[in-house]
């Protein structure tokens, strides 16, 4: 495996830690996280460079905010998924684009 998607992995689970962190001293709320992570991929599939890219590419650019979200809403209950399992799960969670395949 390349070392830098090891490397990106770490930094993922690291600042969903940082955004748990933050809900649990009272900074933010799940929601504020959730809606900050909503936002964030809603700025990356709204790049003007997405009329270029194809749906895997535009999948790739939206996946760190989608799995910081569910990282978030995992947190809400209590749990500590791998990256493995976050990653599985933007997998079966993202939208379906059809006219994007």
């Amino acid at each position: 495996m390349n070392t830098a998607n090891l490397q990106l992995e770490g930094l993922y689970l690291a600042i969903a830690a940082l955004n748990n962190a933050l809900v649990e001293k009272g900074v933010m709320s799940r929601e504020e996280v959730a809606t900050a992570m909503r936002r964030a991929e809603q700025t990356a599939l709204g790049d003007y460079r997405n009329d270029e890219l194809s749906g895997a590419e535009r999948d790739a650019v939206a996946f760190a905010p989608r799995l910081l979200n569910l990282a978030n809403n995992s947190a809400a209950d209590g749990q500590t998924p791998s990256f493995s399992e976050l990653a599985k799960l933007v997998g079966q969670t993202k939208p379906r684009h059809p006219d994007r395949m």
